[in-house]
Formats: C-alpha cells, sequence, structure tokens
C-alpha cells in the first residue's frame, strides 16, 4: 500500500498514516567530510536535493532551496490537515506556538518571548517601519546598499509622516570592519532616531560590524533595526550578541525552509512599544510577548513545520560545517574573479567580511550573450553588471568552473 492509498485507508478508519514513511535517506557519514569534503557534500546534494545532475545554481541568496525532509515534512502536514487526522485545526495565525518558537530561539540565540514567526524579512521590515512611533521630520539613516524591500517600509513613514531619510555611501569594496564602523557611527545626527542597515549587505555581501555599531547607536539613544535575511544559516550568530532593537531574517534563504518563512525579533524592552500592523481581536494582549505580532489570521502553517524541519536539517548537518563549506566555496569564487584581470570584484578582500555573497563587475561589457548562454546551459545567475554570485552546501566546484569558463568565453577574450 502506497502513502496516498494509507492516507484514504486512515480517513475510513481503517489505519493511521505513519509519520514522514518517505524512504529518505540518511547523511553520509562524517568520515567521508573529512576525508574527501568535495564527494560528502555531493553526496548531499545527491541524496537530500531534488536539483538535478545539470542544474547549476549560483543564485541561493535570492531563495534557497529546500531539501528533500522540509518537502516531505510540508507535504505530510497538509496531507494530515487535508484529512482531519488530528484533533487540532491545521492553520496557524492564531497560535502562539510556543513549542516551535522555543526551539528556533534556542538556535537564534534570543528569548522565545522575544521572537515571533512572520512570512519573510520584508514583513518583519515593514512591522518594525510601521510600528515605531516617529514624528516628522524625525530622520532615518540607512546605507546607500539596502534592499528595496527594506527601504519600503520607511519610505512609507517618510511620505505619510514627514519622517527624514538618509543614505550613506559604502565603499566598493570596504577595506575593513572598522572602516565601515566609523561610516555608519558618524553618521548619526541630532535629528537621527532609527539606524538601519543590513547585517550582510545583499548587493556585495559584505559583513558589517553589527555591534559595534548597534552599541555606538544605543549609546546616542539611537533605535537601531537590523536587516537580517542574510546572516541566519549563513554566518554564526546570536542575536542577543547583536545589541540590535529589532531584527528580521528569512530562514527560506540559508536555513533550508521553505518559501513564506521569515522571523521577526524584538528586543524585550521594546515589547510594549512597537505597534502592531496585522490586527486580530486579540492585538492587544501583550501578555503574549512577540507572538502577539505573529497572529494575523487564518494562515498556512505548513510553512512553519518546513522550517522547523529546516532548523532540524541544519543541526543534523552540524551548523559550524555548513558555515564552514559555504564560505570555502565563496572563498574559491573570490580566488576565481580575481584571476580574471577583466573583472572587478566589488566584495571586501579580506574573507572575515563575506560569508558566501560574492559580488563581481564587467566594466561596462555588454552581457546579453552571457545571460543568453546561462540560460542555455542551465547555469542561474542573478544580477548585471554587478552581478552576485552566492553558494550553498548543494553548490559543486564543477558549477563555479562552468560559470567562469561561460564567462571566459563571452567576456574575457574581448578583455
Amino acid at each position: 500500500m502506497n502513502r496516498r492509498q494509507l492516507l484514504a485507508s486512515s480517513l475510513f478508519g481503517l489505519t493511521a498514516l505513519p509519520a514522514a514513511d518517505s524512504g529518505l535517506k540518511a547523511l553520509p557519514d562524517a568520515a567521508l567530510r573529512a576525508s574527501d569534503p568535495d564527494q560528502y557534500w555531493l553526496r548531499v546534494r545527491n541524496e537530500q536535493f531534488y536539483l538535478p545532475e545539470w542544474r547549476n545554481f549560483l543564485n541561493n541568496g535570492s531563495l534557497g532551496v529546500a531539501p528533500r525532509p522540509v518537502i516531505h515534512a510540508v507535504e505530510d502536514f497538509l496531507e494530515r490537515g487535508a484529512g482531519l487526522i488530528s484533533d487540532e485545526y491545521p492553520r496557524w495565525g492564531y497560535e502562539t506556538l510556543d513549542a516551535e518558537r522555543t526551539e528556533m530561539a534556542e538556535f537564534l540565540g534570543c528569548k522565545k518571548d522575544e521572537l515571533a514567526f512572520v512570512h519573510n524579512a520584508t514583513e518583519g521590515l515593514s512591522t518594525i517601519a510601521a510600528g515605531i512611533d516617529l514624528k516628522a521630520g524625525d530622520e532615518v539613516v540607512m546605507t546607500d546598499l539596502e534592499h528595496p524591500s527594506g527601504k519600503a517600509g520607511w519610505a512609507v513613514r517618510a511620505q505619510r509622516h514627514g519622517v527624514a531619510i538618509r543614505e550613506v555611501a559604502i565603499p566598493l569594496p570596504p577595506k575593513s570592519s572598522a572602516q565601515l564602523a566609523d561610516i555608519m557611527i558618524s553618521a548619526i545626527g541630532p535629528r537621527t532616531r532609527v539606524l538601519f542597515f543590513s547585517g550582510i549587505l545583499s548587493p556585495t555581501g559584505t559583513i558589517m560590524p553589527v555591534r559595534q555599531i548597534c552599541d555606538a547607536a544605543r549609546a546616542k539613544g539611537v533605535i537601531t533595526v537590523i536587516d537580517g535575511a542574510h546572516m541566519n544559516g549563513q554566518i554564526p550568530l546570536k542575536l542577543s550578541d547583536l545589541g540590535c532593537d529589532y531584527y528580521a531574517g528569512s530562514p527560506h534563504k540559508w536555513m533550508f525552509a521553505p518559501a513564506g518563512s521569515g522571523i521577526l525579533y524584538i528586543r524585550e524592552e521594546n515589547l510594549d512599544r512597537l505597534w502592531p500592523s496585522i490586527v486580530t481581536g486579540d492585538w492587544d494582549n501583550k501578555k503574549s510577548k512577540a507572538a502577539r505580532f505573529m497572529k494575523v489570521g487564518t494562515n498556512n502553517k505548513g510553512v512553519v513545520v518546513g522550517m522547523m524541519a529546516g532548523l532540524r536539517f541544519l543541526k543534523q548537518l552540524g551548523p559550524e560545517n555548513v558555515y564552514a563549506r559555504i564560505h570555502d566555496l565563496a572563498m574559491r569564487n573570490y580566488r576565481m574573479a580575481a584571476a580574471r584581470p577583466y573583472l572587478e570584484i566589488f566584495s571586501a578582500a579580506d574573507p572575515a567580511l563575506y560569508g558566501s555573497l560574492v559580488t563581481i563587475g564587467f566594466r561596462g561589457a555588454k552581457l546579453d550573450d552571457l545571460f543568453r548562454k546561462a540560460r542555455e546551459r542551465k547555469i542561474w545567475i542573478y544580477g548585471g553588471e554587478r552581478m552576485r554570485l552566492s553558494t550553498h552546501i548543494h553548490t559543486r566546484p564543477q558549477d563555479l568552473e562552468a560559470y567562469y569558463a561561460l564567462v571566459d568565453e563571452v567576456v574575457g577574450h574581448k578583455g
């Protein structure tokens, strides 16, 4: 009897549907990772992901790839919900999900009551931007490399309430963390109420010195808001160590979660100060702490189930192993770009200033043929004259080699 037959029979009380009866494979032996890491991670790709052999995927920074255990967890939950197998409503949007938030908070390094689940970093940042008390003339300072969606919430406040926005230029490439910290801290002025910036800058992959900047801002009475869309799962961090007031992240990029999953962190002292944007009848129940910011009405709990499966997959792999592999591939990427004089690199030369994301430039070369041939050869890339390449554990060295062979063919001979 196959899985769907089991589901059908369970609806008539003939049998119970087994949990996750999916034929998933165990991870390769850790000894292989030590002796032959490329082979170990190739097996992880082949056995744990649905990626076909012909797909060269170099754009994990936009939307990550959910592994088989995550897809099966979501599918199993949706099937059980459709069959009303349990006595609980298969929804999300009214529950506080204490068990799930406790597990996630332990990994993220914050308190359960400071954490809410949202749909992505954009939703979290919009909630923050809309919910902070600001008046006309108050200033929000940000970098000139923020993601358009991260900036949008503040743009609404500017048009609606007269809040001022000022952008500060980040050098390409930056020289050091000290330089980045000095730029941001010295930008704080007498009217600055909020300092907003990405922990990892989306266009370049630069890792910002978040704690140093947030500590200086706090000393000046300035609220700090961090766009963490690229942080969780790409580099090791604990939210409580960042020193920020608010933070939003997207586990669907680097933590193997399905699309539609996000996190919102509200520092404990700010829980009663932030206004919710989307509300239910329980919107003013401040006893629920951060959970009141995820009470948005009936929703798809399958996304949360998948997000937790992604977290457990990451923990099973060993976060330190994932971070190391991601970074090793990024350093290979950087060296391959640096070896080509007809390219320029916008990411920092210091490997400590990037995790996975490396951004290269083509010095004005026309790229129509590059994109056309990339599509033909199933090489998935993102960008234009500034092209951001992002690697994850499912990235193969041959994917980078194929990409740079294409670059040599299309752009290199013109240099």
